[in-house]
């Protein structure tokens, strides 16, 4: 069964990645491919089909992207597609529900292995679903040689319920959260939301995009300054999952029951992490030397490193608890995410973040390339 995930309509289009136009044999470009599944609801417990549903076929090609063809579910949800690959693209489903689209990850573009069984998962939508910090992990990188500090932030949120949570009203925000005052330099990364749809309002970021049931992950950077004083971070809900990692050993975190942990090396970097669930309303205090009021400007020199911490951070969250690699479709998905965020800005990127973009994206097509070679029978 295909794992689907959710985009809102805001989301941006992805751009496919150059190096599938060199895939062609491993995807039987010149074979029909059978796509079949059904559109369901979640209603209590359960989940119903959805009859009358429009499903839309995707095609995320490097030149040409854009929906190939559609079909209306049957009586119980039921839908079908055939079609002819292009080895150089990737495909994806798509159905609309109370004004919101959901997608489905990559299809299969392989005869030999073809999505049957897949299942579209919409649902109802509530301005009052419940939502919960799940995990939040916070790391901080050594100050450069002009004293600052470069931050990243992962948050998981979790929607247990059957509805989206959606905001109350035009410009409502579905979620938010404080940070450190008077951080610089704040950037949202790529994860499962698409930048547009986190706004930073003075010391704190909402998230304007509906969650569907399940988690959602939000990712963002921002630097603190030099000699900043005792670092505050507030705790707005409570967090299942409180995790904060210092590349300075000697510092000390305090507030909300956190504890001190083992180390952690993260990318030939060792961190010192401290965890522990955190109570709504407490704030969590980092001693970090200093406290001038004087704030510097920002400077990009930790952006190779913030780069590759993200990269990281995110592989070990997503990495599977049994043994094998990145699946191909994942890969896929990571190479175009990337890309959609960085292809053709190449001009307005600082030179390290062009640098640290060119550099991962090769490992992950070098990655790909492996997992494809894996699959294929030999002749």
């Amino acid at each position: 069964m295909l794992l689907v995930t959710f985009l809102s309509l805001s989301s941006p289009a992805v751009t496919a990645a150059p190096a599938l136009s060199r895939l062609a044999p491993s995807l039987h470009a010149q074979q029909p491919v059978l796509t079949a599944g059904r559109v369901v609801r979640v209603r209590g417990p359960d989940t119903l089909g959805l009859p009358g549903a429009r499903v839309v076929l995707h095609r995320v090609g490097r030149s040409v992207q854009g929906p190939v063809d559609s079909t209306i579910a049957g009586p119980h949800g039921e839908f079908r597609f055939r079609f002819r690959p292009d080895s150089a693209a990737v495909y994806l489903l798509s159905s609309g529900y109370a004004g919101l689209e959901y997608f489905s990850t990559p299809v299969h573009a392989e005869p030999s292995r073809p999505d049957t069984g897949l299942l579209l998962i919409v649902s109802d939508t509530s301005s009052t679903a419940p939502l919960r910090v799940a995990s939040r992990h916070i790391v901080i990188g050594k100050p450069g040689k002009d004293g600052v500090r470069s931050a990243l932030e992962i948050v998981v949120l979790e929607n247990d319920g059957p509805d989206a949570r959606v905001p109350a009203g035009l410009d409502g925000p579905v979620w938010g959260a404080r940070l450190p005052a008077g951080v610089v330099n704040f950037q949202i990364g790529q994860a499962d939301v698409s930048p547009d749809a986190i706004v930073l309002r003075h010391d704190s970021l909402v998230l304007l995009a509906p969650v569907a049931p399940g988690e959602k992950q939000l990712l963002y950077t921002y630097q603190l300054p030099a000699q900043p004083g005792p670092v505050r971070l507030p705790v707005g809900d409570s967090v299942g999952a409180m995790n904060v990692m210092l590349e300075e050993f000697d510092r000390r975190v305090a507030g909300s029951g956190i504890t001190k942990a083992d180390s952690q090396r993260i990318e030939g970097r060792v961190f010192q992490q401290w965890t522990g669930p955190a109570a709504p309303g407490s704030v969590i205090t980092i001693d970090f030397p200093g406290g001038s009021s004087r704030w510097l400007l920002p400077l990009l020199v930790g952006a190779v490193g913030v780069a590759l911490l993200v990269t990281a951070i995110l592989a070990v969250r997503r990495r599977p608890a049994t043994g094998g690699g990145t699946g191909a479709p994942d890969l896929i998905e990571q190479i175009a995410r990337l890309d959609a965020r960085y292809q053709g800005r190449e001009p307005e990127m600082p030179a390290a973040e062009w640098a640290a973009y060119q550099g991962e994206r090769a490992r992950l097509k070098q990655a790909l390339a492996t997992e494809l070679a894996d699959r294929t029978p030999a002749p």
